[in-house]
C-alpha cells in the first residue's frame, strides 16, 4: 500500500510539473538570452566607464572586455530566438519585440552592425584610451540598432 501511495505521489508531483512547464513555454530559451544579454552589456559598462572617464583606462580590462564580446557575438545561438517567444506571444516575460521573426531580415541587419562594431572594438580596445574612444560610439549604435526596433522599452 505504502508503494501504492508513494508512486501516485510521485506521478502526482511529475504531473504538476510538466503542467508548469507547459504553462512557462520557452523558459530556459528566455533566461538565457537575457543571460546572454547581460553578459553584452557588463562588458561593453566595461569600455563605457573608461571611454566615459568615470574609471581609468585599463588596457588589459579593456582587451578582455572586448574579447568577452567577440566570444558573445560568434556564438551560435539561433536556439535562444525560438519562434514565439516575443512579448507578443509571452507578455512581460521578455522584451523582445514579435519584429525579431515578422521583420527578420532587418533584425539579422542589425545584428551584423553590431557584430562589426564588437569586431572592430577588439584591436583598438588594448591599443589605448583614444584607440577605444574611437570605436566606442560604433559599439554603442550597434546595440541601439537593436534596441529601437526590437526590444520593448522598459516600463516606468
Amino acid at each position: 500500500m505504502r508503494v501504492f501511495a508513494s508512486t501516485i505521489m510521485m506521478v502526482g508531483a511529475l504531473a504538476t510539473a510538466s503542467i508548469a512547464l507547459a504553462a512557462e513555454p520557452f523558459e530556459k530559451e528566455i533566461k538565457a538570452r537575457k543571460g546572454h544579454m547581460q553578459l553584452y552589456s557588463f562588458n561593453i559598462g566595461v569600455l563605457g566607464a573608461m571611454a566615459k572617464g568615470k574609471k581609468p583606462y585599463d588596457a588589459e580590462a579593456a582587451q578582455t572586455a572586448a574579447d568577452n564580446l567577440v566570444t558573445l557575438v560568434q556564438m551560435k545561438n539561433g536556439a535562444l530566438w525560438p519562434k514565439g517567444s516575443d512579448n507578443g506571444e509571452l507578455g512581460d516575460r521578455t522584451r523582445a519585440l514579435p519584429e525579431n521573426w515578422s521583420n527578420y531580415p532587418k533584425a539579422s541587419e542589425a545584428n551584423k552592425a553590431f557584430k562589426m562594431a564588437v569586431m572592430a572594438m577588439q584591436p583598438a580596445a588594448g591599443a589605448g584610451l583614444d584607440a577605444m574612444k574611437a570605436k566606442i560610439g560604433a559599439l554603442g549604435k550597434g546595440c541601439k540598432g537593436c534596441h529601437d526596433d526590437f526590444r520593448q522599452k522598459k516600463k516606468k
